[in-house]
């Protein structure tokens, strides 16, 4: 078994660590995975002294964008959707509701939202109203309302 590396976080990566830290990964996932991807560098002398420069604009952006989120989510706190779809015997569904589907009705109503961030336990595949967290950032999740009606 190799020894882990040291690498600095330019991104916050789930599971791992936030941006700024100084983290220790196996050798692989850090030269395969990581830093291609532009989600670390090695933890070098200079890139250390480097990232501690960084690290205070790395702050000031996180605290922007924390900012910039709870604006959003006070825009967004009351906010409905409706899908409607085909249903068969007992108001099942054809198919399922996914969250392709909740981002294409939040863009409609003119909110911009990546799918990756609506986080549904299971696809819903029945009709009636569900709550459905939308993670805007680090620590800023909202629920939103979601319709699922019949199609006349």
């Amino acid at each position: 078994m190799a020894d882990k590396i040291q690498i600095i976080l330019k991104e916050d990566v789930p599971n791992l660590g936030h941006s700024g830290e100084l983290v220790a990964v196996r050798p692989g996932y850090g030269r395969n995975y990581l830093i291609p991807q532009g989600l670390a560098v090695v933890a070098s002398r200079k890139n250390v002294a480097q990232m501690e420069h960084e690290k205070r604009a790395i702050e000031a952006r996180s605290a922007k964008q924390r900012k910039d989120a709870e604006a959003l989510a006070g825009t967004m706190k009351d906010v409905t959707v409706e899908i409607s779809r085909q249903v068969g015997e007992g108001d099942k569904l054809f198919g399922s509701v996914t969250t392709r589907d909740i981002e294409e009705a939040l863009a409609a109503q003119g909110h911009k939202v990546d799918r990756k961030k609506i986080h549904l336990h299971e696809p819903i595949k029945a009709l009636g109203q569900y709550s459905v967290d939308v993670k805007i950032a680090r620590d800023v999740t909202i629920q939103i309302k979601v319709w699922v009606v019949a199609k006349q």
